[in-house]
């Protein structure tokens, strides 16, 4: 039975004795995921997840290549976690992979399994609506070419440190499930919060997840003397930022992004932008956008870009 355990695993501080044989020239430990299991279980799914959480990832490799490919890639700094997709496809090659994982374990890179399994009703009814053919069954019985799938990758779920049972998970439900396994031990990049002033004359950000509205707030372009400077200037920051109704925007605001961003987090999202918009662009949202930022700044990334501010 596989056993829970954190994800990712952490590199170990002594790898003991240097690894011999053919995959002892690695140079540098990997945290190597093998992402398997049975077709239409969502094995796809795990790998775009995995990539936006920043593992270099291939698809269905030749086993025996892997060694091969690991070695190139350990010497790149930019590059210490990886993602291999494993299927049925690889053919006779599948043979071969229990023993490649292995060698690469002993040869000092931390490599573990991650094997996604569904009940058969739930595969058949997932090909039945994909219309996809099975890859043991392009023409046959599908539970018979399940049956072979569950026979032919029955060692690597044996060796499999995470099993996920996807028979009731959405798309959505696994990729939270993925995501909160990768955060246990903080190997998930943080999620970059964009506030983005905007004038709304110019049309919204293309890009935008939230908008707000600020053209209600008061207009230092109707005052002669800071029409011509932008909200990052103190004085037309100070005559938006003192107004009440600022006052109030900014609490609600700070209020609700303290309790939604954790939650976009959660959710897998590797950039979330708020657009905040005024007539032009110039003033308020530029104002408000900087306070806020600095508001939501700390514990997590945040990013302000002013895009009509120089209009």
């Amino acid at each position: 039975m596989a056993r829970t355990v954190p994800f990712p695993f952490p590199r170990r501080e002594n790898l003991g004795s240097p690894p011999t044989g053919s995959y002892a020239r690695a140079v540098s430990a990997l945290h190597v995921v093998v992402v398997t299991g049975l077709s239409g279980a969502g094995r796809s799914t795990a790998l775009h997840v995995l990539e936006d959480l920043g593992f270099f990832c291939v698809d269905n490799l030749p086993p025996p290549v892997v060694p091969q490919m690991l070695a190139t890639l350990a010497p790149e700094a930019a590059i210490s976690k990886v993602a291999l997709g494993i299927d049925v496809r690889t053919g006779a090659f599948l043979e071969a992979a229990d023993q490649v994982f292995k060698d690469l374990t002993a040869s000092g890179h931390d490599v573990e399994i991650l094997f996604l399994d569904a009940a058969d009703s739930a595969l058949v009814q997932r090909y039945s609506e994909t219309r996809r053919p099975h890859p043991l069954a392009p023409g046959g019985d599908l539970l018979e070419a399940i049956q072979k799938e569950r026979e032919r990758l029955a060692t690597l779920r044996a060796r499999a440190r995470h099993v996920i049972d996807t028979t009731r998970l959405n798309v959505h439900d696994l990729r939270r499930l993925l995501v909160d396994l990768v955060a246990r031990t903080g190997g998930r990049p943080r999620m970059v919060t964009r506030l983005v002033s905007f004038g709304f004359k110019y049309g919204l950000p293309v890009d935008a997840d939230l908008v707000f509205d600020l053209r209600y707030l008061p207009n230092p372009y109707f005052v002669p003397e800071l029409r011509a400077k932008t909200g990052k200037d103190a004085d037309v920051a100070a005559f938006v930022l003192q107004a009440p109704e600022t006052k109030e925007l900014l609490e609600d605001l700070e209020r609700m992004l303290v309790r939604m961003l954790p939650r976009y987090e959660r959710e897998g999202k590797a950039y979330l932008t708020i657009a905040i918009g005024c007539t032009g662009g110039r003033h308020r949202s530029v104002a408000v956008a900087e306070e806020l930022g600095k508001r939501l700044d700390g514990e997590r990334e945040v990013v302000v870009v002013h895009r009509d501010a120089a209009r």
